[in-house]
């Protein structure tokens, strides 16, 4: 009697838990995916609740096994002239609808739009400002973000937010809890940050080297480049460009978006490569990740590595390069973001402002 009792006690626990639940490995162990926090109307998933990662929240969430779906779908070229972004030159408060947890300190936003049947609009690698007034601090703080969603999502937008300790910004957005009510945050879009538009030239080949957060212009270049055309059903035009991308973390838990990119390998690596270089982690972890992935170096993305990865500057126009990071990057790779010469080592290798362009 007891053994039935207890038999039919563990089959009702199994049954309490919701039947999608996936566990991803990585170097350090099992662990759950991260979730969702808000009601989605692009995901549809079971849901649980479990404990907040977020930071300066104590509460219980609602959360998903699920990635946010521009981390899930595929490549997707929509391209949109400049100057039709539903915002304008004037800040504009929306709600944060959705926060998915895509790791303890990295999250993907989901703002709604002014229009809510209309896309954003934003032209291809364009970025957004982000302005927020967080109590106690004397000035707003104002910030650009380039989302990581395309013009074929209706009514919102997607930003991939690293929460950095340091990050007044950051740490801010990520904290907030979605309301469809509360509206914490204000967006604008101006003509100065309108970037390098598709096709970009039309080189048959792009070279990609981004850092942390600066992945998100090379995830938009991605999409135009290689992704199917929403727009126009004849995708037989002129052949998309191969692409090459150094991507710099500081450690395999901090590279934003790697499910992303891995997917995209998968359905489109004739087109696409993707290496990744580790600065912060430890030997002993590079040797086994190397083992599971074949695209993982330590250290700094450095000239051995670019001679790898990207054509000679002798190919002239057919090249051109993407850099997208923190300012020590931009000083060593190719000279200050805000001067057009390209010194460091891409200048040393010959590449030339004409092939570089410095997000």
């Amino acid at each position: 009697m007891l053994y039935s009792t207890l038999l039919l006690f563990t089959f009702v626990i199994a049954l309490s838990f919701p039947s999608k639940w996936t566990f991803s490995s990585s170097h350090q162990g099992a662990q759950p995916q991260w979730g969702v926090m808000g009601a989605s109307t692009h995901e549809t998933p079971a849901t649980t609740t479990c404990a907040t990662n977020d930071p300066g929240t104590a509460h219980d969430q609602r959360a998903t096994t699920f990635l946010p779906s521009t981390l899930t779908d595929p490549p997707i070229k929509s391209i949109i002239a400049p100057d039709l972004c539903q915002f304008s030159d004037e800040f504009t408060k929306v709600p944060l609808l959705e926060k998915f947890i895509v790791s303890p300190t990295s999250f993907v936003l989901r703002f709604g739009l002014p229009d809510s049947n209309r896309a954003l609009g934003l032209s291809t690698c364009a970025c957004l400002l982000a302005s927020v007034k967080i109590e106690g601090e004397d000035d707003i703080i104002v910030r650009p973000y380039t989302p990581i969603s395309t013009n074929a999502m209706i009514g919102s937008f997607d930003l991939l937010v690293k929460a950095y300790p340091d990050g007044k910004m950051s740490s801010y957005m990520t904290s907030l809890t979605p309301s469809t009510s509360e509206m914490s945050v204000s967006f604008k879009h101006i003509s100065f940050n309108v970037k390098i538009q598709y096709p970009f030239g039309s080189p048959k080949f792009i070279g990609m080297i981004a850092g942390g957060t600066g992945i998100t212009p090379m995830i938009q270049a991605i999409h135009a480049a290689i992704g199917e055309d929403q727009f126009n059903e004849d995708n037989s035009g002129t052949s998309p460009p191969k692409v090459s991308l150094l991507f710099g973390s500081r450690t395999f838990d901090d590279i934003l978006g790697k499910e992303m990119l891995d997917a995209w390998l998968q359905s489109h690596g004739d087109r696409l490569s993707v290496t990744h270089v580790l600065s912060n982690e430890a030997e002993d972890s590079i040797a086994m990740l190397s083992d599971e992935d074949s695209n993982i170096e330590r250290g700094f993305i450095r000239r051995e590595l670019i001679e790898k990865a990207f054509p000679s500057p002798d190919n002239g126009s057919d090249v051109k390069i993407f850099v997208c990071g923190p300012p020590a990057m931009y000083e060593a790779l190719c000279g200050p973001r805000d001067s057009e010469e390209v010194t460091g080592i891409l200048g040393e290798m010959g590449y030339t402002s004409e092939q570089v362009y410095k997000f």
